[in-house]
């Protein structure tokens, strides 16, 4: 018996599907695996792929605005190149990262169950995935040309000009059908393969993020799915839709469009805060602060994050009365985000505090994500807004707000559960210098872009006046820090995979049950089905493992 679980015989209903595991040998034991674990791994190698690419994209975006004018390539490139950084970095690698990564490893562990619910239609998901990905960059090959539209596909534009547009959205429209099933999975494992004694509010907050990012994934989804199938109808048959010119409406496309990508904001960011929640009370050596409110307000940023899409379209033309009601609203989804963030601080005050890497990781997301939430306050209130809009203000709080939010969180999650997925551990100094360098770069990067909006600067323009070359030259510093940091965590990672000592079934001292089992997990996770007794964590005593080794 484990403090906080009970051994329990396995149920016999829900490992029936298993016994096609086994038959496989090689590569095609990864490409028809049903594990959960495995179609984790898939995911991280193809995220971590996507995403080193449209870093390379940004990098020589960046390169290009070092001075004004042409630098080294065409004003076409460039806008061919940030729509190509948008696209991959927004569905390839923001949207599926944390949740497809470690939702689909994780989940079913802390869940005290044997795998999703769907195994097969897990790895289905995966199959979408990177058919969604291969058609991406099929159609940088194709004829058209680089899609020159910005990752959000904007009518009228998307529909007139000549670039392959029909075959980049049809990709969007695949990786759509990937990320709903793996929404379906997340929730019907959530509701059918709990353990016994695992109520509710007794779930890790990991698991109420999933499930609060897996409603929207499932509702918000199919919309965007519409829409993008209807610029193809648009550009193929001119039916009429969103064409002013034949009495379309394009008003109607970023309404349709926002409807979906505003909840998608939070498919990116609440699976990451709900790793903050494992992290905290983890390396604080205490129980979250607040647990009820933080599971809540993941429903609450959810619910009211589908209200708030019309403050995308402040400039747009929409009615005054609109756009004050979209406002108000905007400020009360800053709420429950708030409610998070003061119960994290909360649970470190008097903390016993070990600034391990993942723990650093976790300091600077509270930090940049701060600063992303305040400035999005500015963009949210109206009078700002209309100065501020399509500037680079914009992409400075974008970033602060998706990458400095999903992204660092991503890095964080690595190197949390790297020892778990691996059974290695990696080198800590280096890893904690590479979330410094990686920090010091970011705010670099980004940081002047505020002061460029502020100033004037707009967004998505190839050349610039002179005023503006200083904080660009900055800016392009700051992305080679950030780049080097990023390449050093990813070869010390590779460093700890390849040499790395062995890591201890729980390193860190976590108490929810992915920490009871052996690292990395067995085949299907637990030899006996655990009964939870306490909540997720309850540092009084740590889990032991003898149970389930």
């Amino acid at each position: 018996m484990a403090n906080g679980t009970i051994a329990v015989p396995p149920q016999t209903a829900e490992i029936d599907f298993y016994n096609v595991r086994g038959r496989h040998k090689g590569i095609l034991s990864w490409l028809l695996t049903i594990d959960h674990k495995r179609i984790g791994i898939l995911y991280l190698g193809s995220v971590v792929f996507f995403f080193l690419v449209a870093m390379t994209i940004g990098v020589f975006m960046r390169l290009e605005m070092l001075s004004p004018g042409e630098t080294f390539m065409k004003p076409q490139t460039y806008n061919s190149l940030f729509t190509l950084h948008g696209v991959i970095m927004i569905f390839l690698f923001i949207i599926p990262a944390v949740p497809a990564v470690f939702g689909n490893f994780f989940l079913p562990i802390q869940l005290g169950a044997q795998d999703v619910q769907f195994p097969k239609l897990n790895l289905l998901s995966w199959y979408l995935y990177i058919i969604g990905g291969a058609l991406a960059i099929i159609s940088l090959f194709s004829g058209g040309g680089i899609m020159d539209t910005g990752w959000t596909f904007y009518v009228p534009y998307s529909i007139r000009t000549t670039t392959n547009v029909s075959l980049s959205v049809f990709a969007a429209f695949v990786l759509g059908f990937a990320t709903i099933l793996t929404g379906l999975n997340f929730i019907t494992t959530i509701h059918r393969l709990r353990c016994p004694g695992m109520t509710w509010f007794r779930m890790p907050l990991f698991a109420w993020a999933l499930y609060a990012t897996s409603w929207i994934q499932v509702l918000a989804t199919p919309v965007i799915g519409i829409t993008l199938v209807l610029i193809i109808l648009e550009r193929a048959f001119g039916i009429g839709v969103f064409d002013p010119t034949i009495g379309g409406d394009p008003l109607l496309y970023q309404h349709m469009f926002w409807i979906y990508s505003h909840p998608a904001v939070y498919i990116m960011i609440l699976p990451a805060m709900g790793v903050v929640s494992e992290i905290i009370p983890t390396f604080s050596k205490k129980a979250i602060f607040g647990y009820v409110p933080i599971a809540i307000s993941s429903l609450g940023i959810a619910l009211v994050g589908y209200l708030v899409w019309g403050h995308h379209m402040f400039s747009s033309g929409i009615s005054d009365t609109s756009r004050v009601i979209f406002s108000l609203l905007t400020f009360f989804v800053a709420l429950p985000s708030g409610i998070k963030v003061f119960n994290w601080v909360a649970t470190l005050y008097k903390g016993s505090i070990d600034v391990t890497a993942p723990m650093l990781y976790v300091l600077l997301f509270i930090f940049i994500f701060s600063i992303g939430g305040l400035t999005g306050l500015a963009l949210g209130a109206l009078n700002t807004d209309l100065h501020l809009t399509d500037t680079y203000f914009v992409v400075g709080h974008f970033h602060y707000v998706m990458f400095g939010g999903m992204g660092i969180i991503f890095f964080a999650s690595l190197h949390y559960w790297f020892p778990k997925m691996f059974g290695k551990m990696y080198n800590e100094k280096v890893a904690k210098v590479a979330a410094i360098w990686i920090g010091i770069g970011f705010n670099t990067l980004y940081f002047p872009m505020f002061i460029m909006g502020y100033l004037g600067m707009p967004r998505r323009y190839y050349d610039y006046l002179p005023e503006f070359q200083t904080y660009h030259i900055i800016a392009t510093v700051g992305s080679w820090i950030l780049v080097s940091g990023i390449l050093v965590m990813f070869f010390n990672l590779l460093q700890g995979l390849r040499k790395g000592r062995k890591a201890p079934d729980n390193p860190w001292g976590g108490t929810t049950l992915e920490w009871t089992v052996s690292s990395p997990p067995p085949m299907e996770n637990f030899k006996i089905i655990p009964e939870v007794t306490t909540g997720p964590y309850d540092h009084t005593h740590i889990h032991g493992q003898e149970d389930n080794k």
